[in-house]
């Protein structure tokens, strides 16, 4: 992972872009020598987007197995005899 400055993110940043897109390069942009923001290409975005679905999905599963007395949309709706 490359590491810059803000300052040379600013000076830099179409070629920052290009690296990101074209070279799948992740580049860590630092404020006071600090990590503040990262530039990523949309592949690696989407691979992370997918990641989180596939967390938030597994924890909505844990939890549902975890409520006995959860209730779906579905057992509502057929308990009020709404055809959807």
């Amino acid at each position: 992972m490359t590491i810059v400055s803000a300052t040379q993110a600013r000076a830099n940043f179409q070629s920052l872009i290009s690296r990101a897109e074209y070279k799948s390069e992740r580049i860590l942009i630092q404020r006071h020598g600090k990590p503040v923001v990262a530039i990523i290409g949309l592949e690696d975005l989407k691979r992370l987007e997918a990641l989180d679905d596939a967390i938030d999905s597994a924890e909505l599963r844990q939890a549902v197995e975890q409520n006995d007395g959860f209730t779906t949309l579905e057992d509502i709706n057929a308990a009020r005899g709404v055809n959807e």
